[in-house]
């Protein structure tokens, strides 16, 4: 799994990294540790059950999709832990507004955070109800042993 060419240019665009801050490595890093399904429906990994305890192994029909928006807002939130500490001065009748560096730069992070792609988890219903309930539905009925 690798992130290709043009999702780094386009976190580093997403990103404002005009000044080349980042490596192409360090972004793609960002990026790869947002995978997603892809538009099959395909999970980046399988978990092998037969081993204690279970363990991830790559999915070789999973097509490189990625979360481009969580990896920005990670970048977008580095930057912002950089300046941080920056203070507001005054000094004869000048001013200097460190601060609202910051104030911008965690704006971009909710920016890209709003935008991430959605989570989702597979649910396995469990007890059937056909087994438990032949009538099609569970309330307050006792568990079998």
């Amino acid at each position: 799994m690798t992130a290709t060419a043009a999702q780094i240019v386009r976190v580093r665009r997403m990103a404002a990294d005009s000044s080349y801050t980042y490596t192409n490595t360090e972004i793609g890093e960002y990026i790869e540790m947002y995978p997603c399904l892809d538009e099959r429906g395909e999970e980046p990994y399988t978990w092998e059950t037969s081993t204690e305890p279970p363990t991830q192994e790559d999915n070789d029909s999973w097509i490189p999709t990625y979360d481009l928006a969580a990896a920005a807002a990670d970048i977008w939130a580095e930057k912002a832990g950089a300046v941080a500490g920056d203070y507001n001065t005054s000094d004869q009748g000048e001013s200097l507004q460190r601060s609202q560096v910051y104030e911008h730069y965690m704006a971009s992070v909710r920016y890209w955070r709003a935008r991430r792609r959605p989570k989702t988890a597979r649910m396995h219903k469990w007890p059937d109800e056909d087994s438990v309930n032949p009538r099609g539905w569970i309330c307050n009925l006792a568990e079998p042993d």
